[in-house]
């Protein structure tokens, strides 16, 4: 007859195929979320230039936005978390796309929906738009809102604001 392995065995991997099985369906059912309930951005824009300043042959612009969105459309039963950042987009003749994270978020699941709100008005970068060289004086900079979304099972996946409404601002022609 079996012994006490084999029928252990056969309770154990069968628990793990249900395990399986049940990941794998949570993780079809997120399928289409992303593009039916998108976060709504109501406003990101620059506030204030505080200074643009070239610092060891580098260029470092220090500036503060002003961010208004609600990202509660974003959360169903599978997202853990929203790593949300924003991001400024500029061009320079040496690099053709230039991509910086300037602040950044986490939104847990388990936030009241107050909290999954971002109503913040003169925020100050946390992290500084640094060129690697002397290139950011008169260039366009593009402030966009992305999102990383952290399924509790599945795959990660992103989320970024809307093409064509992201906000634009030119730098000082000089330092500041």
């Amino acid at each position: 007859m079996h012994t006490v392995w084999v029928r252990l065995n056969a309770v154990v991997f069968f628990g793990l195929t249900v395990l399986l099985c049940l990941s794998i369906l949570a993780a079809i059912s997120k399928i289409g979320h992303t593009s039916k309930y998108q976060p709504l951005i109501h406003k990101l824009e620059l506030n204030n230039m505080k200074s643009l300043k070239n610092h060891g042959g580098v260029d470092r612009a220090l500036l503060s936005f002003d961010l208004h969105a609600d990202m509660n459309p974003a959360f169903h039963w599978n997202i853990k978390q929203l790593f949300v950042y924003v991001v400024a987009t500029y061009k320079t003749p040496t690099n053709p796309k230039n991509q910086i994270v300037l602040w950044d978020r986490i939104i847990e699941s388990t936030d009241p929906p107050s909290q999954k709100i971002l109503n913040e008005s003169n925020v100050f970068v946390k992290y500084g738009l640094v060129d690697q060289g002397a290139e950011l004086r008169g260039t366009e900079v593009e402030l966009s809102l992305m999102w990383d979304h952290m399924p509790l099972t599945g795959v990660l996946y992103m989320g970024e604001q809307g093409e064509g409404t992201a906000s634009k601002f030119l730098l000082p022609e000089e330092y500041k």
